[in-house]
């Protein structure tokens, strides 16, 4: 029996998933739930032959577990991105599944797994690459502008006033240079896909911000960057330690 987890932040989804691996004869050892507990997990336990893979979980990209821990293990992805990142899946002979997962869709995914152990051929991706390749393709239009709803008004928001973005209680906010905080739709994860990423960085899991906001950058403790805006205040902005190599270029 072919062993496999999932690392998947919706438990319907997730549990879903299982039961139709269940039905191939793939055994489930674990079901994670985040980029934090699936590093714990591979860090203490046997890797198994297949992970399906959710791109987008609860505490950032799911490329941060590779980035921390050597995976040899097959990958199946588990998508509800567009049609971009899906042109790149498929150029780069990435196997994907797009959420909600068909039956069908599934098995097929299963069999090209399965011809490739018979096969002894073994595929290992480069998640720099790929992270590259869903972030920025050629090609993607990038978010211009946000609608925010005040009371029975409509209000639209250009991303070149927009300072930073912060989660909170659950929550997105956008941060513009009135200093103002609007609530936004989607999560941390959505935006830094919608987002120019020569613009805007995620400098950790709770903060974006953008390029041209930055008013004074200062080491800090940890090996870590303190961030000054030009009028953000409300709360700290950290480079977080493993975020700090890519900051650097990034602000060059």
């Amino acid at each position: 029996m072919i062993q496999s987890i999932i690392i998947e932040d919706e438990k319907p989804s997730a549990r879903r998933l299982n039961r139709m691996l269940l039905a191939h004869d793939i055994n489930v050892k674990e079901m994670l739930n985040s980029v934090e507990e699936s590093i714990i997990w591979f860090n203490n336990n046997q890797h198994p032959e297949l992970i399906f893979l959710d791109i987008q979980l609860s505490d950032g990209l799911s490329f941060e577990i590779f980035e921390n821990v050597d995976i040899k293990s097959a990958v199946i992805f588990t998508t509800a991105f567009d049609e971009y990142a899906l042109k790149a899946f498929k150029l780069n002979s990435i196997d994907y599944l797009l959420k909600p997962i068909d039956t069908i869709e599934l098995a097929e995914a299963l069999k090209k797994f399965e011809n490739r152990i018979s096969n002894l051929q073994a595929t290992r991706l480069n998640f720099n690459d790929l992270r590259e390749l869903l972030v920025n393709p050629k090609g993607r239009d990038y978010k211009k502008r946000f609608s925010v709803t005040i009371g029975h008004h409509i209000k639209l928001i250009d991303v070149e006033d927009i300072e930073c973005f912060f989660s909170e209680n659950k929550a997105t906010y956008a941060f513009t240079k009135n200093s103002r905080n609007y609530c936004i739709d989607g999560s941390l994860e959505q935006l830094e896909l919608e987002l120019e990423p020569d613009f805007f960085f995620r400098i950790n899991r709770k903060q974006i911000i953008h390029l041209k906001a930055i008013r004074d950058i200062v080491s800090y403790t940890n090996s870590r960057l303190k961030i000054s805006l030009n009028h953000y205040k409300e709360h700290d902005l950290i480079v977080a330690r493993d975020r700090v190599r890519d900051f650097k270029k990034w602000i060059e």
